[in-house]
């Protein structure tokens, strides 16, 4: 099984494009223009893609698209939550495929990013080949409950400098605290609190302590995006229906998917993952069917060894062992 990420490539076409009256999203293509085209949704929600993430995939293989998503990244305007909602961004995919002369794609997100793609398989499951899933959320109170608060039984050090941030008198709701920051248009004051926010789950996202991993949380554009945007979602319940996703996994019934979990995840915690494994539909027959691969050594970022190479081994599976047929 391949266990590293493909080389480094570049894209081989970009754009921006207009979404409503306020955005421009960033999109980018990469790998072969004539191969199965596969979608990359990256997580947060706000944290941005970066060229890492065309390396899950077969450049050979596939026909690569990454895009930055409302207020991340390179779309603009970075770290705006106006008209930034969770059916926003499933409309995005669906006016960027159209944009792209797709018919149906390989859809792989993590963290934030299964969430999306959960969302926009069950509105969209005839424009889906496939899902790769790695990190599962599923926006439940519970999970952001947990993000808020449950790290601290495993990350107490990262969960006092995220909490003490705050003066005394305001940490008894973290969220609307840092949500009153992070939408402050004054940098001195929102700027100082997306660095905290992101610095603490940075710190929770490897196994072991990853200084390069931390960093890339904190560095700008990320940090911005990232906490402004999550804190938006965190306080809205993410825009969706309590357990809404659950509800709606038949829809997926037809739908080839992989899902890569990281055993000792804090970020997402395995019990997410499991409940979903539990609610899919079962099929006897057809093409539909889901795989669950468990790594045992790693946590929630896609970097780690293991989690790496169960991605990578998902993508190459969908192009022809298992999944799709080879067309040559």
């Amino acid at each position: 099984m391949r266990r590293e990420l493909f080389p480094p490539i570049e894209p081989y076409a970009t754009g921006a494009l207009a979404v409503g009256a306020r955005h421009r999203l960033y999109w980018e293509a990469s790998g072969n223009p004539d191969g199965i085209p596969a979608l990359f949704l990256h997580g947060g929600p706000g944290a941005g893609a970066s060229p890492e993430h065309r390396r899950f995939f077969n450049p050979e293989r596939y026909r690569i698209v990454v895009f930055d998503q409302r207020g991340s990244g390179r779309s603009t305007p970075l770290g705006d939550i106006d008209e930034n909602t969770t059916p926003h961004l499933v409309a995005d995919i669906e006016c960027l495929r159209e944009h792209l002369g797709v018919d149906r794609w390989l859809v792989f997100g993590g963290s934030w990013g299964s969430t999306l793609a959960l969302a926009y398989g069950q509105a969209h499951p005839e424009r889906c080949l496939g899902l790769v899933l790695r990190g599962v959320f599923l926006g439940r109170a519970l999970e952001g409950e947990w993000f808020l608060h449950g790290m601290r039984s495993i990350f107490p050090e990262a969960w006092h400098r995220f909490s003490e941030f705050l003066p005394e008198n305001e940490r008894g709701d973290l969220l609307a605290s840092y949500h009153r920051r992070l939408i402050d248009p004054e940098p001195s004051v929102h700027g100082p609190a997306a660095r905290s926010w992101a610095a603490y789950e940075g710190a929770c996202s490897t196994l072991l302590a990853n200084a390069a991993v931390s960093a890339a949380f904190t560095r700008e554009p990320t940090a911005l995006g990232l906490a402004r945007i999550e804190a938006h979602y965190f306080i809205n319940r993410f825009f969706l229906g309590e357990g809404e996703l659950l509800a709606g996994v038949q829809a997926l019934e037809e739908i080839p998917t992989v899902v890569v979990q990281g055993r000792y995840d804090v970020v997402c915690p395995i019990r997410t993952a499991d409940d979903l494994v539990r609610a899919w539909p079962r099929t006897d027959s057809g093409p539909g069917g889901l795989d669950y691969v468990i790594v045992p050594d790693a946590g929630h970022a896609a970097s780690e060894p293991g989690i790496r190479a169960a991605l990578v081994a998902a993508t190459e599976r969908f192009t022809g062992n298992r999944f799709l047929p080879v067309t040559d």
